[in-house]
């Protein structure tokens, strides 16, 4: 029987996916999320930039938003839930930028961010005189794992997932399932031995798993 490890903590339904093809599983969060305080005065964003789930629940109580730009159809779900107009959806944040720059480039943005956010959408946004402010609303860490048994897969969900997994870790053999093109490049560095989810959702990344390992 094949054995993954998942970088993240799965919820029950997802575990499931898994057990039930008869993969095993062993799971943690290589990463922790902190809230922070809100750093500005806004109670209202016109047109807010969310490119995570943790993101959004970290000023879901705090600020209203009008309309939102968004990474990830999970995430847009999140906030269509909860009434909020999801005018843009990406796959990644460059792709949200872009979108942003030929369809939106008279508006004022709000783009809350962790600490360790990538360049790319802020640097897009620069380069094209986008008008934004960045605010810091939750925090990442970084929690180490040393794993002395070999896994015949391993479920990665974020460059900071991969950091941290890899501090204490290597991959032999083992192929490396990644949520979507920004975390395999940071894979690339360990190993060429990838799947890349077709949809940037963790069940997705399940999917891929249990096509591999599932021969029944």
């Amino acid at each position: 029987m094949a054995t993954v490890l998942s970088t993240k903590k799965l919820t029950a339904t997802q575990k499931h996916l898994l057990l039930g093809a008869k993969i095993g599983l062993v799971e943690y969060n290589a990463i922790n999320i902190e809230f922070l305080p809100i750093s500005s005065n806004i109670d209202l964003a016109e047109n807010a930039i969310i490119t995570s789930k943790n993101a959004f629940k970290a000023i879901q109580e705090k600020i209203r938003i009008k309309k939102a730009f968004v990474v990830g159809s999970k995430t847009a779900a999140l906030l269509q839930k909860n009434d909020i107009e999801v005018v843009e959806v990406a796959d990644n944040a460059l792709a949200l930028a872009k979108k942003i720059i030929v369809n939106h480039r008279d508006k004022h943005f709000i783009f809350f961010c962790g600490n360790k956010r990538r360049e790319e959408l802020p640097l897009q946004l620069k380069q094209h005189k986008i008008s934004f402010e960045e605010i810091q609303v939750y925090k990442t860490s970084l929690n180490f794992a040393k794993f002395k048994q070999e896994f015949d897969g391993i479920l990665f969900f974020s460059p900071s997932g991969v950091e941290s997994y890899f501090r204490k870790n290597t991959i032999v053999e083992a192929t490396a399932f990644c949520i979507g093109a920004t975390t395999a490049n940071s894979v690339k560095k360990h190993t060429e031995n990838i799947k890349i989810a077709n949809q940037p959702s963790i069940e997705n990344v399940i999917v891929q798993v249990v096509k591999k390992y599932n021969k029944s």
